[in-house]
């Protein structure tokens, strides 16, 4: 299996299929609303002005696994999204990454590129303290630890890059505009 025999459900029961975007850059990422992470929508939106006539896509995929950070129907994420940040990438139905219930492509993502760490981050030990005191064995496993996990997969369909939500978001373009 690869990247492209997988697809995420659209909030309107379609599926997009990722076999359409072969030739693309991907970034994949799951997302949460009310997280201290959402601003990062500020940046994603930007790249993807900056880099989407070059080939990039932005699949937004938002998740309430994480503190229920992400209330409400696809339609109020939706909508906040284009209030606060004027995104105009698409947003894919609400779904689960990680446990019985996660999207086949987030398993075959994790799989590909596990838990590397949250780096230097100012928010790096309240994750790691939070999640210690939820599973010790917590960064031994690919699960995905937060809202705005990231994975960048190149043109052949190969998962180059996980960028945890700690990750400065200049990293995550450099890498994106080697791919470009």
């Amino acid at each position: 299996m690869n990247i492209y025999d997988y697809s995420v459900p659209k909030p309107n029961g379609e599926e997009l299929k990722l076999a359409d975007l072969k030739g693309k850059v991907l970034l994949i990422l799951n997302t949460a609303t009310g997280c201290g992470f959402t601003p990062q929508y500020e940046a994603i939106e930007a790249l993807y002005e900056k880099y989407h006539d070059n080939g990039l896509e932005v699949i937004d995929i938002p998740c309430n696994q994480f503190g229920h950070q992400t209330p409400g129907s696809d339609e109020q994420v939706h909508e906040f999204c284009q209030l606060h940040y004027n995104t105009r990438f698409a947003q894919m139905k609400k779904s689960d990454v990680n446990g019985a219930n996660e999207l086949a492509l987030y398993t075959y993502l994790k799989a590909q590129k596990g838990f590397n760490g949250f780096g230097e981050h100012k928010l790096s030990k309240l994750l790691e303290d939070m999640l210690t005191k939820e599973d010790k064995d917590w960064a031994t496993k690919p699960d995905i630890k937060w809202n705005f996990t990231k994975f960048l997969v190149n043109r052949k369909g190969e998962v180059v890059a996980r960028f945890e939500p700690t990750a400065d978001m200049k990293d995550v373009e450099a890498k994106i505009a080697e791919l470009i």
